[in-house]
């Protein structure tokens, strides 16, 4: 009875921490899943920053709509191997998440909405980042999360605490704080067309990312499916924008300048917009703090834009700067 005792004490000493030490592997196992949608969020706002830097470089003196054209069938091309994968080498596109499954009609109708919408911001960007600086663009841009924010209470009930309030609030003051220094460099926000554009692409970048969370998570499109249909119906509606704008127009075709940017552009999108959309795939995923988190690709456009650019005020700049940079932090980190 005795040795029994001594048998059943010695298996409790050994089970019990055991048990405690895989719980609690389990447990950092579980956190780190859940918020894994955050770093792929970084990710996408890593390869947004570089892209910004990449576009301001393929437009500025140059013709916009095929430089717009050129980006996005760069990231067609780039997506090309999945799709004719999944015709013929199904099983293992499966195997590496890559395969494009088959969709109806009814959800190729829901992709043209969301390039139609894209298209529209596109067009209005490109032509704002060719006529304004990069570091008045970006931080107007960063305004996104103001539009999303809304959408993400409105209609997905996604309830903000009230450090997020605060970090949500002080991105705006940021952002009018840059339309002050951009007075400085002959920008007036009231009078230039192209700061009415960039914030209408703005507003329709940030109705795309609200469109995006129902694309991803109520039809459940896989990123690359997504990603490949949305280019083909984007390059369609800007082909018939460019037989009207540009093709008739010989002059017009003699102004573009081929760059290496142009398909660098393409390229870094589809890589964005791949983690971007693999981190909406989380049900846990909230779209206005991942909104708020791709904003930190300002970093990025910002400094090393900046001194690409030879832009001006850039130390003033980092003022508005860091307010965004806190803002963002508030949202994501409280």
């Amino acid at each position: 009875m005795n040795g029994l005792k001594s048998n059943l004490s010695a298996s409790t000493t050994v089970i019990v921490p055991l048990t405690v030490s895989g719980g609690a592997y389990s447990h950092k196992t579980h956190i780190f899943a859940r918020i894994m949608w955050m770093y792929l969020g970084l990710l996408a706002a890593l390869f947004l920053g570089f892209h910004n830097l990449c576009k301001k470089h393929a437009v500025q003196g140059n013709e916009v709509f095929p430089v717009l054209l050129g980006t996005v069938f760069s990231g067609l091309i780039l997506l090309l191997p999945c799709y004719l994968g999944s015709i013929f080498y199904s099983e293992y596109m499966m195997e590496i998440n890559l395969f494009i499954s088959n969709i109806t009609w009814k959800i190729h109708g829901y992709i043209a909405i969301k390039s139609a919408i894209m298209a529209a911001s596109w067009l209005l960007a490109y032509q704002a980042l060719k006529h304004l600086p990069i570091t008045i663009v970006t931080p107007i841009r960063s305004a996104g999360p103001f539009f999303t924010f809304i959408g993400a209470i409105t209609i997905y009930q996604e309830k903000p605490n009230p450090w997020q309030w605060v970090g949500f609030f002080l991105i705006i003051l940021s952002v009018l704080l840059y339309s002050r220094i951009g007075k400085k460099e002959g920008i007036f926000f009231r009078k230039n067309k192209w700061i009415f554009a960039i914030i209408g692409a703005t507003f329709l970048g940030a109705s795309s990312g609200l469109y995006d969370k129902f694309l991803i998570q109520n039809l459940t499109l896989t990123p690359q499916t997504l990603q490949f249909w949305f280019s083909v119906y984007t390059i369609l509606i800007l082909v018939v924008i460019l037989n009207i704008t540009w093709f008739p127009y010989p002059a017009k075709r003699k102004a573009f300048k081929w760059r290496w940017s142009i398909p660098l552009v393409g390229v870094l999108l589809v890589l964005a917009d791949y983690f971007y959309f693999k981190a909406l795939q989380d049900p846990d995923a909230l779209i206005m703090l991942l909104s708020a988190i791709k904003r930190s690709q300002i970093i990025i456009a910002v400094v090393v834009g900046g001194l690409i650019f030879k832009e001006q005020n850039k130390r003033k700049k980092l003022v508005p700067l860091a307010g965004i940079v806190c803002g963002v932090f508030l949202i994501l980190y409280s």
